[in-house]
This record gives C-alpha cells, structure tokens and sequence, in this order.
C-alpha cells in the first residue's frame, strides 16, 4: 500500500493548532518547573515548605492532564488527515506509538519519572475509542473515567474491609530513591531499567491515573470531532460558562477539601478508604485546575495576549525533544552522579534557575522553528512513523509570519 506522507505544515492551521500549540507549550514548561521545584524527585527525600507549595499547588498534576488532553486531540487530528487522504491511519499510529514508548524507555534510563511511556501505553485504547461514532456515548465514557471510578471501587473495598484494598501504598516503597541520593552513574542507570519504575506505575495504578487518562485522551479526541479549537468563537459562551463554574469548583476545593475529607474519616472506615477519599478529592482539583488553564489560555488567544503567548507556540511544537532535553540537562545537575545539586539549591534559587531555563527554551525554539520544520527528535518520530528519510526537515528561507492570531 502507497502511504502519502502529510505536506510540513499543511492541513488545518491558524487558530485551532496555534492554540493547542500554546496549551501544549505552557503544559510542557508548567511540568519543568514542577520538575525543577521537585529536584526531579528528589525533593520528596525531604520535602519543605517554600515556594514549591505555590507551584504545586497551581501546576501539580494539572501540567501533565493538559498534555494528556493535547494527546488526545493530536489522535484526532493524524486519523482524521488520513481519512481526508483515504488512508486508514490505525496500524500507522500503532507503529508510532510503539516508537514512542521505545523513546520513553530511552529516557526512563535517565529519568524514571518518564511519562512518554504512560502516555505510549495508554494511547493504544485509543484505537478502539476511534472507533466509537456517538459523540455522546464517548462524550459521557470520557466523564465516567474522570469521576475516578478505579479509587471509588478501591475506596468501596477498603470500607468493607478487603485486605488488598487496605494495604499500605505500594507506590511508597521507593528503593531506588536511596539510589539516586547516593549512587553512582552506573547504579542510577541500572535502577531507572526497573526498580524505579516500578513505583511510577504502581502510582499511575493505584491512584486512578491510568483511567484519568484515558479520559482525557478522549476528551482531547472529543474536542477534535467538534472543532472546539478550530472555531474559538462558536463556543465563546460556553467556554465561559465553564470556566467561572470550574473557578468555583476550584475555590470550593481549596476551602473545603480538609473540612470534607475530616467529615468522611469521622464514619470509621479505615486508612485505606480515607487514603482513596483523599485521592478523589484531589482528582477532581486537579481536573478542574486542568481545564481552567486550558480554558483561560483559549481566553487569551482572542485577546491581544496573543502576542506573547504567541511565543510558546514552538515549545508545543517541540515537546517531546524539550522534555528529553530539560532531563538530560538537569538529572545530572540534581542526581548525586552529577553535582548533587538536590540539597544546595533552596527553593529559591530552583524557582530562578527554571524561570531562566524557561526563558532560554521558548527562545531557542523560536530560533530552530525559523530553520527548521520539526525538533529533532520529532523528526526522527515523524520519519520512523512513515519509514522514510525524506520528511522535510530544514525550511526553505522565507519571510517569518504570526504563529497565531487572535
């Protein structure tokens, strides 16, 4: 069969891409500084207060589901050019899934907090998600799988007192942590294969990530079918019903979270039923933080804020080569087999190193998108997707134009 490579930069453009570009950038630098507050997990040997509880507290959890979000709409996008193509995207995506996970073990050797291969594996339901045509049916699956039903089936359990349900997290027994203060090259290297995984997916399982994201990926997907990003005015009203009922959610749970998770710990259930409660609870904030960012930056692009956020519009364009690349950098700068940086740097001077690498990244990817068509490990992904060396990589000398318009 004759598969037609995509033109670079054809397609659907102007507002609908530029703005999941924007949201995408913003995600990806809102998780490098989380990453960077965290020492790369190593902050968690000894965690303290400062400004880290700031940054967790508006980019934790909520930068990685817009990325999944992001995901999910990009699924959209490549099936739906194939079938514009009268091509059959489906076996294509798996083959470009299983690349990425093979990048995300890649990078899993030198972070074990790789989400690329969470996002590889999960992806693959998406093919049979694909397939469902009801908007609704998909529309009320993807709202079922946000409401945590894997923590609620857990939290059931432990009330009624399963043993597996009350067992201590699994994902709390961290062997290879010790590794990372105190270990060489080597030994970081050979936990990163296995014993530091493990915990990171124990996580993903026991605290419903794993079905979380699944429902974004639909969702994401969802917002593709109706063109919510392409047409930006047919849903002004609401996006901005929405948004001021997510606010609310937001303030509601910041106020009364403790106050609702001391009522329920007052029926007796134990700590397993309590520690779900507490997960649930923090599922649904960190949702509806999620989608207030991504709504407030769809906000902006109608706003002169465009110019500026026009700027992280590259880094959505790079994601997967920034992300690789902020861990090759800042692993060693923190990880003991390096400078062992973890504990010297305070707070502040972490917040300032991220903000200025923040700062460096969103300049050096306007610079390589005036050159070039894709990042480079995009466009080893892109031309290992189709098996093929002649995606065009370099652009071409031409005149700059916006990346998006208001």
């Amino acid at each position: 069969m004759v598969v037609t490579l995509p033109e670079s930069g054809s397609g659907m453009q102007g507002k609908r891409i530029a703005a999941v570009d924007i949201v995408r950038g913003f995600a990806l630098m809102a998780l490098f500084l989380v990453h960077m507050m965290e020492s790369y997990e190593l902050y968690w040997a000894n965690p303290q207060s400062g400004p880290a509880d700031a940054v967790f507290l508006l980019f934790m959890g909520k930068s990685f589901s817009l990325l999944a979000l992001c995901f999910g709409f990009s699924f959209f996008i490549l099936m739906d050019r194939a079938a514009q193509r009268g091509q059959d995207f489906s076996l294509r995506f798996a083959w470009r899934l299983l690349i990425l996970g093979a990048i995300g073990v890649l990078h899993g050797v030198i972070y074990r907090g790789d989400i690329i291969q969470v996002l590889a594996v999960i992806g693959m339901l998406l093919l049979l998600m694909h397939r469902v045509e009801d908007n609704r049916l998909l529309a009320a699956f993807a709202g079922l799988l946000l409401l945590a039903p894997s923590l609620w089936f857990q939290l059931v359990a432990a009330a009624l007192g399963a043993d597996w349900a009350n067992q201590p997290s699994r994902s709390s027994h961290d062997p290879a942590m010790a590794i990372y203060l105190g270990g060489t090259l080597t030994e970081t290297l050979r936990a990163n294969l296995w014993q530091g995984q493990v915990p990171k997916w124990w996580f993903m399982l026991e605290y419903g990530r794993v079905v979380q994201i699944l429902g974004l990926f639909v969702l994401g997907m969802l917002l593709g079918r109706i063109g919510f990003f392409e047409r930006l005015d047919r849903f002004t009203v609401s996006r901005r019903v929405a948004l001021a009922c997510l606010v609310g959610v937001m303030v509601a749970s910041y106020f009364w979270r403790a106050v609702v998770f001391n009522w329920f710990a007052t029926f007796g259930h134990g700590d397993g039923a309590n520690r779900m409660f507490d997960a649930i609870l923090a599922s649904w904030f960190e949702l509806a933080g999620t989608f207030t960012w991504g709504l407030v930056l769809l906000e902006l692009c109608r706003t002169p804020a465009v110019r500026l956020l026009d700027k992280l519009a590259p880094v959505g364009r790079a994601t997967l080569t920034l992300y690789i690349l902020q861990s090759a950098v800042f692993v060693p700068l923190f990880y003991n087999f390096g400078l062992g940086l973890w504990d010297d740097w305070s707070q502040e001077t972490r917040l300032v190193v991220a903000l200025v690498a923040i700062g460096l990244q969103v300049w050096g990817a306007r610079l390589w998108f005036a050159r070039f068509h894709y990042g480079p490990i995009e466009w080893v992904w892109r031309a290992l997707t189709y098996w093929r060396r002649d995606v065009p990589f370099r652009r071409e000398p031409r005149r700059a134009g916006r990346l998006c318009t208001a």
